[in-house]
């Protein structure tokens, strides 16, 4: 059914609601970070983010305009977290062909590759304190929900809903990753700003889709 398409424009229209969220939390993101981190995540995701918004408007396929964001991400966005974004992007756009809409199966299959390439990047699992912990447990709920007959709107919904079960579940842990692994024992009790900005990329499509 064409509502179950996402398209070219589409998610277009999502790398900028994106964009537009993380600059509205740009300072909430480092003022998390200032816990556990380098005091820099929302200020590196505002800038990384407004660079893709840049070339949104130049590519004319799904995989162009996520390698150009995910490449951009890569090269503006300061520590690790611009290669993980960069990367998860990139690899959703390898997994695509030069298509300019993707049916919410294909749009799934794409997020799993770009979470595989992420994981596979950052050798970083669920449970480490990562934005992992946000992404993999929305990816299930996406595949999960379409599974039983959800439409678009819904599984997109249950993403939704499982990134921010997952990002709050970080605050309890102990960070194995990154520059809050090194707090150990006093990384537990914060949330993780790299799961906090992960769940927004489930809020910017459920608005982008009426979710």
């Amino acid at each position: 059914m064409s509502e179950q398409l996402l398209t070219l424009d589409l998610l277009a229209d999502w790398l900028r609601r994106y964009a537009a969220i993380v600059d509205e939390h740009k300072t909430y993101l480092t003022e998390l970070d200032s816990a556990i981190g380098d005091a820099d995540h929302g200020a590196n995701m505002a800038r990384g983010t407004a660079a893709v918004l840049t070339h949104v408007d130049d590519a004319t396929t799904i995989d162009a305009l996520l390698k150009k964001a995910g490449m951009t991400l890569v090269s503006t966005v300061g520590g690790t977290s611009g290669p993980l974004y960069g990367t998860l992007l990139m690899k959703m756009g390898m997994a695509t062909s030069s298509v300019v809409e993707l049916s919410a199966e294909d749009f799934g299959k794409a997020l799993r590759a770009g979470l595989e390439g992420l994981v596979a990047r950052g050798k970083t699992e669920l449970g480490d304190k990562t934005m992992v912990d946000a992404l993999a447990p929305a990816l299930d709920a996406y595949d999960a929900a379409l599974a039983d007959g959800s439409d678009l709107h819904d599984a997109v919904a249950a993403a939704a809903q499982a990134a921010a079960a997952g990002r709050d579940a970080t605050t309890p842990m102990v960070a194995k990753k990154g520059r809050a692994s090194y707090l150990g024992e006093r990384s537990a009790g914060h949330q993780d700003p790299g799961a906090t900005s992960s769940t927004y990329l489930f809020d910017a499509l459920g608005d982008v889709i009426g979710a």
